[in-house]
């Protein structure tokens, strides 16, 4: 799959990179020697580790699977206990005992139930890192973007074929710069920050995009910074990276390096001592070359912001706390990976108890329950040290141990039916925390504590007396659609005259006609009817013949073998099944093109060799054909699409291949290395014929 931005390789591609380039190239395998990737390039990638949590054994059954017998890597695997934990059944507890077993024998990092969230381990534990990539088989490893790493989230098939082989594939995404200018007032959290982003920015302006975090950022903590990168995902990126700076620096001096042994394999002095030399030496690798080229540039002013509340039960909703006042809460949450750090249960206690003496702290609402957990064990002693937990355990509320728990669903305190909430989690999406007849609420560990305490939702202000400051609207806007920073030096190609070689059993071009669906978010349920998704043995002829059923019965009529298929916006959105790609190939459709896709669905493509395009001026071109038509759920379009793979090129042609061009769209490389993958058959195939070729 190549997914474009529009216009993003409209002009000669440069040798400046961003940062996310430049972590890339760090990381990716098989390049050519003196090739420099950039944003639309597919690459091979070897992270510096990757991270699964209770998902470990049903990634262990694929990597078995696969054929494979060891780790490639040991020091590279983590594998955390985090998700369940409450659940003490005998089904899950033998889950967590084969992870266990498997990490053992494997050698593999491994941490238990109650040690922590594993995002939260990763930070503490130095797996992410300053500079480096690491992934995880989750969708909130953004948060390692907090700590200038590079996080992004993995299916099981990418984390399986990263145990067998060290690599997987990734394509550099279109890179967004959001800029943070001016300071927080004073009690407005990093929470505030991202929820406004969400609220503010609600048109998928960063879907599927990486974020570069720059600005006036000296004085935002890295805790905050850490919510910030966590909640990226809910605001449709794959990444949110923040710089190395002092701050970053200073925090790991004070706060990690003092609690590590000396000899520490990650976070110790050597590693620290490195990155402030090339801090002070204004090191290019720690920063954006002069010229590097983004897809757009987002401003947000910090210091117009004000405590802000997304919902109910989306993330694309938010408002200042004043206007949200009269919702009345029957629970709230001050829990997992986003708002569970020290720093969190300690401005939740600061509002209970505004006094700062222990003993005079203010209750709980009646009928309110309150239900704390911190992001780690270490986190909680910590807490316990500062006298925070207690003042949290003297207002009522209810522990429940480090882990995930409520935020997904899961153990106890989950939201019933007709009832409100109110979390300083990241998500609110309908029926995640308990019942689709409930609401739900996202929030700062303030304004969360501050609604427990009056039953309502409330500003801190509202609980400790002092009077909060004026809002007069949030100041942000998107700048414009392509960003430099600075007039770049004379553009040089590193794409080889010949373009990109080809392998052995690759097409260099691939052609068809365009078969239009028109419809944005066309689900993966859509795509692939979920009576069919747990039947293991569906024909691939019956999986032809379903496909796109619940999206038009017609599909199955109208589209032919060898046909392109083009949708609207967020195409294959939904659920992780595999199937929603299987059955387009068994279909015969050799691509799909969209404005932009769902990224589970953009991995499985590529995992189960199916090629996409994202062209979002190929969709507009096709709504200005047909716009004015009856409409049609399905439709032939007798526009032809040829991709020059080798040149890297898309041409749109009206009535046969060699017709009248309409379209032409320079695109990413799809480099050798990838298409080795769609040779193969996919990620499987390519991870088996590895394993092979080591054995011999």
């Amino acid at each position: 799959m190549l997914r474009l931005c529009r216009r993003l390789h409209s002009t000669p591609r440069r040798n400046a990179q961003n940062l996310t380039e430049k972590i890339v190239q760090r990381y990716a395998v098989g390049i050519p020697k003196g090739k420099e990737v950039h944003m639309g390039d597919y690459v091979s990638i070897q992270p510096e580790h990757c991270m699964s949590h209770d998902n470990s054994w049903p990634v262990a059954l694929k990597f078995m699977g696969l054929g494979a017998s060891k780790i490639h890597n040991p020091r590279q695997i983590v594998n955390t206990l985090d998700h369940d934990i409450q659940n003490h059944d005998k089904k899950n507890l033998t889950k967590y005992k084969n992870i266990e077993n498997f990490a053992k024998s494997h050698g593999v990092d491994f941490y238990p139930a109650g040690r922590g969230i594993g995002h939260q381990i990763m930070v503490e534990e130095g797996y992410a890192f300053p500079l480096n990539l690491t992934v995880a088989s989750d969708s909130h490893s953004n948060t390692y973007g907090g700590v200038g790493a590079l996080g992004t989230p993995m299916v099981r098939t990418d984390a399986a074929a990263i145990w067998a082989t060290g690599q997987t594939w990734w394509q550099i995404p279109p890179v967004a710069r959001v800029e943070l200018r001016g300071a927080l007032p004073q009690g407005i959290s990093g929470k505030d920050v991202i929820v406004a982003l969400c609220g503010v920015f609600n048109n998928d302006e960063v879907l599927n995009h990486a974020i570069e975090f720059t600005g006036d950022l000296a004085n935002l903590p890295i805790e905050n910074r850490l919510t910030i990168a966590n909640m990226t995902t809910e605001w449709g990126a794959l990444s949110g990276l923040f710089p190395v700076d002092k701050t970053l620096l200073q925090w790991y001096r004070e706060k990690r390096l003092p609690r590590m042994p000396k000899d520490h394999p990650r976070i110790n002095n050597a590693r620290l001592e490195l990155l402030e030399r090339a801090l002070e030496n204004d090191d290019a690798s720690l920063r954006s070359d002069s010229g590097a080229s983004y897809a757009k540039k987002l401003v947000l002013d910090l210091s117009s912001l004000t405590h802000y509340v997304s919902g109910p039960n989306s993330v694309k909703k938010s408002a200042p706390v004043q206007d949200l006042t009269n919702v009345k809460v029957d629970k709230a949450y001050l829990v997992s990976c986003t708002n569970s750090r020290l720093s969190d249960l300690e401005e939740a206690a600061a509002v209970v108890c505004p006094s700062g003496d222990a003993i005079e702290v203010k209750q709980v609402a009646p009928g309110v329950e309150f239900y704390v957990a911190a992001a780690s064990s270490e986190v909680q002693a910590d807490a316990k040290r500062t006298g925070a937990w207690d003042k949290l355990l003297r207002a009522g509320c209810i522990v429940l141990p480090p882990g995930c728990g409520p935020c997904i669903g899961l153990g106890a305190g989950l939201l019933e039916p007709g009832e409100v909430g109110i979390s300083a989690t990241n998500r609110n999406f309908k029926g995640r925390m308990g019942s689709r007849e409930a609401l739900a609420y996202l929030a700062s560990p303030a304004v969360v504590a501050a609604s427990a305490v009056l039953g309502h939702i409330a500003s801190p202000a509202h609980v400790t007396g002092h009077a909060d400051a004026t809002f007069k609207g949030v100041k942000a806007f998107e700048e414009n659609e392509t960003q430099k920073e600075a007039p770049a030096e004379e553009a040089t190609s590193t794409v080889p005259e010949s373009g990109t070689e080809i392998l052995e059993g690759f097409p260099s071009k691939i052609s068809g006609e365009l078969v239009f669906c028109d419809a944005d978010n066309v689900n993966t349920d859509g795509i692939y009817p979920g009576k069919y998704t747990y039947q293991d043995d569906v024909p691939r002829e019956v999986m032809a013949k379903v496909c796109m059923e619940n999206y038009d019965a017609a599909f199955r009529d109208i589209a032919k073998p060898g046909d392109i298929l083009v949708s609207g916006y967020n195409f294959g959105t939904g659920s992780s099944r595999e199937q929603a790609a299987t059955a387009l190939l068994a279909k015969g459709i050799p691509l799909v093109v969209s404005g932009s896709f769902g990224n589970i669905f953009f991995r499985n493509s590529i995992n189960n060799a199916l090629l996409t395009l994202e062209i979002p001026d190929l969709v507009s071109l096709l709504r200005e054909k047909f716009g004015k038509e009856a409409a049609k759920p399905t439709r032939r379009t007798n526009f032809f699409l040829t991709w020059d793979v080798a040149h890297r090129k898309v041409v749109v042609t009206e009535g046969s291949p060699d017709g009248k061009v309409v379209l032409e769209q320079q695109v990413g490389e799809l480099g050798k290395n990838l298409q080795e993958i769609i040779v193969r058959g996919g990620l499987e195939g390519w991870v088996k014929t590895k394993l092979a070729g080591d054995s011999q």
